[in-house]
């Protein structure tokens, strides 16, 4: 069985690759989109990811894991079938939420499975996972809204 800083570790880890895609995710949906609130939406979430990501890199550090800069392997294959989508269809403001859309139910996902170790986890990281999945969560319920407006 592996000790509490290994499986905080792992779990970390995981979640921090995750948070990283989601930062990539906006910087681009940023980039594409035309629309200036959805931009400046867009940029709020990537410095909310950031922060995110700042958060669990230094919960990794504290119980002796290495810093997490990466992206997975599945949000580096998406990122290239939307770049290629896109060439192809265009960017527009509906597709363009719906990859975000997309992105936000895998990091409900990634923050469940989180969740699913919860007895395994030390207490603060346990809230912090909790409290960045209802921040992805409301995303979901925005973008979902801002969808329906450009239908």
């Amino acid at each position: 069985m592996k000790n509490m800083n290994e499986r905080t570790s792992e779990v970390l880890n995981e979640l921090t690759q995750f948070v990283n895609d989601r930062i990539e995710g906006y910087k681009t949906a940023a980039k594409e989109t035309k629309d200036p609130t959805h931009k400046a939406y867009y940029n709020e979430l990537v410095s909310q990811s950031q922060q995110f990501s700042n958060e669990l890199n230094s919960s990794l550090s504290r119980v002796g894991g290495e810093t997490q800069r990466d992206t997975t392997i599945k949000g580096k294959l998406y990122r290239g079938w939307m770049d290629v989508k896109s060439g192809i269809t265009g960017k527009d403001e509906e597709a363009i939420i719906e990859s975000n859309l997309y992105g936000e139910e895998w990091a409900q996902k990634a923050y469940n499975d989180a969740l699913e170790h919860r007895g395994e986890l030390p207490q603060e990281v346990v809230q912090m996972v909790e409290k960045q999945k209802q921040a992805s969560l409301a995303t979901c319920e925005h973008l979902k809204q801002m969808k329906n407006s450009v239908d």
